[in-house]
């Protein structure tokens, strides 16, 4: 995805919120969510359907392979799926999910990208996992990970981040004083300025796995790539955490 995008998943589910307590048209949803996208298919008709049978949340969750935080439950396939996209969207009332697939068209010089999302069965997910979270200990704990791995970091040696994060970081910035982040207005404050701060971990710890960025030693590059995927770990579960708080905010359950 461009730069400076949060995860596809996190804009959908909150925008789609947001239409299913009538703050927006659902189908407006894609162009509110995905502005740099230039191709989005079925993304819409799953969302209306949904909303017409009475859902009012539409749920996040970030999952890595090995690590299934805050998925429902469903098929194999889902699963697959969701752990490569490291992203999907859900709804906890009926069951059911949506994994989006990105990639880049065109020719050289004049690329685009496009979003295509998967309809999948998925069982009812309980919301009060989402309803007993607490964002200031989400937060702290994300901080605190942050300390600790950044001195692991150090230690470890080597570039841990680069070039790639310094661009990702200044589009980023860019972004976000241009139109922050592209979120809905009215979010918590708190559950705010823990996506972005989640978001910015997140750039960082990928931005840090470029294989470009490798050690001659490989002691070190496996030491570095360790930390960074905890850290990735940390913040994709917080950035989710935020996300669905702000979700049951929308749809009025907190």
């Amino acid at each position: 995805m461009p730069d400076h995008e949060l995860p596809a998943s996190v804009r959908v589910a909150l925008w789609a919120t947001a239409a299913f307590a009538g703050r927006a048209d659902v189908a407006t949803v894609a162009a509110r969510a995905l502005p740099d996208v230039d191709h989005v298919e079925g993304l819409i008709e799953p969302l209306a359907m949904w909303q017409s049978l009475g859902e009012r949340a539409v749920l996040v969750a970030l999952p890595r392979p090995g690590d299934l935080t805050g998925m429902p439950q469903g098929s194999a396939e889902l699963r697959a799926e969701a752990s490569e996209a490291a992203e999907c969207v859900f709804i906890p009332g009926l069951g059911g999910a949506l994994v989006p697939s990105l990639e880049e068209f065109g020719p050289e010089g004049d690329r685009g990208w496009s979003a295509r999302w998967t309809l999948h069965q998925a069982d009812p997910f309980p919301t009060h996992r989402v309803e007993a979270l607490d964002l200031g200990q989400v937060e702290l704990g994300l901080r605190t990970e942050l300390a600790t791995h950044t001195e692991a970091l150090v230690a470890a040696g080597g570039a841990p981040f680069g070039a790639a994060a310094d661009g990702r970081l200044a589009g980023l910035r860019s972004a976000s004083q241009a139109q922050p982040w592209g979120l809905p207005t009215g979010l918590p404050g708190r559950a705010e300025r823990l996506i972005a701060l989640a978001a910015t971990v997140l750039t960082l710890a990928d931005a840090g796995l470029d294989p470009a960025l490798e050690s001659v030693d490989l002691a070190t590059t496996s030491a570095r790539s360790q930390t960074l995927r905890w850290l990735q770990a940390v913040a994709s579960t917080a950035l989710a955490d935020a996300t669905n708080t702000a979700v049951l905010h929308l749809a009025g359950w907190r």
